[in-house]
């Protein structure tokens, strides 16, 4: 069987590293493309061994540097057989009266611009080969508002249903969409959420067994190695500390007229 090669943003941390070590350890080709160099470069030393490995140290949401390094690419990671758009971020939890607009930017930037623009420039060679894998990384909370979620949910909701309108594009097409959705999960991700405040992290998770990345990367895998013919449109994943509770009703609201 050829060797595939599987493009990972975000890889230097979270989802997107123990990506990069499950598929390392079944000897797929890795381009790990993160912001952070030095980063890279120790995961990529570490994984050498497994595999062949290539690093695009650029900042996803630079759409020039991004075109440049995707072009610079040589035989044999020039063609990308699955994309795993893993890269993404929430920052603060403020009320949306509250939340800082630069904030909101951010998360727009990377959560919906970047993904759609990393996606449109791979596309075209997965379908001038006919075959490739899409794997786009959401979040519950595209599913299910919480207090302070605002932009960050709904550019999670935005990453659900793209990944449904690219399958009703390439209908026809050997190519694959899927949609991973996680819940709590323990990562670097409440850190940048509370700008490194380690303390307010760690309340997140405390009392919980979340899930891990390697439970994450696990799944995508699995997903990246149904049979041919099978496609996993959408999987929703949570722990079992975590559910859902019942609709907030506020009773303290008095209106003039009743």
């Amino acid at each position: 069987m050829m060797t595939k090669t599987v493009l990972i943003t975000g890889a230097s941390s979270g989802f997107g590293k123990a990506c990069a070590q499950r598929f390392a350890q079944s000897g797929y080709r890795l381009i790990l493309l993160a912001r952070r160099a030095d980063r890279l470069e120790e995961l990529a030393a570490q994984l050498a061994a497994q595999c062949e490995v290539c690093v695009l140290a650029v900042d996803i949401t630079d759409t020039p540097a991004l075109e440049h390094s995707l072009n610079s690419l040589n035989k044999p990671f020039n063609n990308v057989d699955i994309l795993i758009n893993n890269a993404g971020l929430a920052l603060g939890l403020s009320a949306a009266d509250e939340a800082e607009l630069s904030d909101w930017q951010t998360m727009i930037a990377t959560n919906v611009t970047a993904l759609v623009t990393m996606t449109r420039l791979i596309l075209p060679g997965m379908v001038a080969q006919n075959s490739g894998h899409i794997i786009n990384i959401g979040s519950t909370a595209g599913h299910w508002p919480y207090p302070g979620g605002n932009v960050y949910g709904a550019s999670k909701a935005f990453v659900q249903m793209f990944s449904r309108e690219l399958r009703a594009d390439l209908l026809g097409k050997k190519i694959k969409v899927s949609n991973i959705d996680p819940g709590m999960a323990e990562t670097e991700f409440s850190l940048v959420r509370f700008n490194q405040a380690q303390e307010k992290a760690d309340k997140v998770y405390e009392g919980t067994t979340p899930l891990g990345a390697e439970d994450i990367a696990d799944i995508i895998h699995w997903v990246c190695n149904t049979p041919a013919h099978v496609n996993i449109n959408t999987l929703e994943v949570m722990p079992l500390c975590q559910a859902w509770g019942p609709l907030k009703v506020d009773r303290s609201m008095k209106f003039a007229d009743e």
